[in-house]
């Protein structure tokens, strides 16, 4: 990699890092559900004008709308309502192994031994990050969990697609998830209207900096990478986005490191450092 890729890799996982700040402080003024419909409105909003589907591609982004915009994105915010930045950013790394999981069923892909102890490791570290007495609430912990298994699962439904642009993707599903999110939303939460009115503006600025950094420059810029970089060498940037992001709740938000986060944010992401590392190599 050059300096120009590296330069762009960093700040890609630099904004995914502190992306997990960002939206802690966001669900804490506006309610998580409500917060990611107005995400996603916004989203689609910048997105579409630029992105034209055909009918039968439309079609096939429907149920990732349901599996990604709502699953992944929605239980995600609702995650943060409950627990840490650090152990939301932490647990979310097992959508890696749940991916291998996955491949295994629907693609026949061999796990062997190597990747089958980094599953191991993740998934201890994963429980001990939920035993943390002041890590999160279990509907927050689940939420996180069930996240990262969808995100695994939406990759699966992606990996089926031919010939539509990531951000279109982002836009359409954006737009599909919507009107989930918005019954989920009026049922399950309350005073949402008023949340919204009475948001301070920095909670604005971070929704921007979520929609604008994370989901359209931050995706823009890493497939590119992928585009004209071997997978292999792009990969490993990744594992630096759940540090940013302990590394920013904690000292950004004021969240405890425990000892709960420091074993099991050193199984979890080691356990994923192995499974990726192995992937790559096949």
């Amino acid at each position: 990699m050059n300096l120009r890729d590296t330069v762009q890799a960093l700040c890609v996982v630099i904004i995914w890092g502190f992306n997990f700040a960002a939206i802690k402080v966001s669900v804490a003024s506006v309610p998580p559900l409500t917060l990611t419909v107005v995400r996603f409105l916004i989203t689609a909003a910048i997105l579409l004008p630029f992105f034209r589907l055909s009918y039968a591609q439309l079609k096939q982004i429907i149920p990732i709308a349901l599996v990604l915009g709502v699953g992944h994105f929605g239980l995600f915010f609702v995650g943060f309502q409950g627990a840490d930045a650090a152990t939301v950013a932490l647990l979310l790394q097992l959508g890696v192994p749940f991916s291998s999981i996955l491949a295994a069923i629907f693609f026949a892909d061999k796990l062997g031994l190597k990747r089958g102890a980094g599953m191991s490791m993740a998934f201890i570290g994963a429980a001990f990050l939920a035993g943390e007495p002041q890590g999160g609430t279990l509907v927050s912990i689940v939420s996180v969990i069930l996240c990262a298994f969808c995100w695994a699962w939406a990759n699966i439904m992606i990996k089926k697609l031919e010939d539509v642009p990531p951000l279109a993707i982002m836009g359409w599903m954006s737009l599909f998830a919507v009107p989930v999110l918005a019954v989920m939303s009026y049922f399950w939460e309350s005073d949402q209207l008023r949340a919204v009115q009475e948001a301070e503006a920095h909670v604005w600025l971070l929704l921007c900096y979520t929609i604008l950094g994370s989901s359209v420059i931050a995706y823009h810029l890493w497939y590119k990478l992928i585009g004209r970089l071997d997978v292999n060498q792009v990969v490993p940037f990744t594992l630096l986005a759940p540090m940013i992001g302990v590394g920013a709740g904690v000292f950004l938000l004021g969240e405890a490191f425990t000892i709960y986060k420091m074993i099991g944010g050193l199984l979890t992401m080691t356990g994923v450092a192995i499974i990726q590392f192995r992937q790559m190599r096949k």
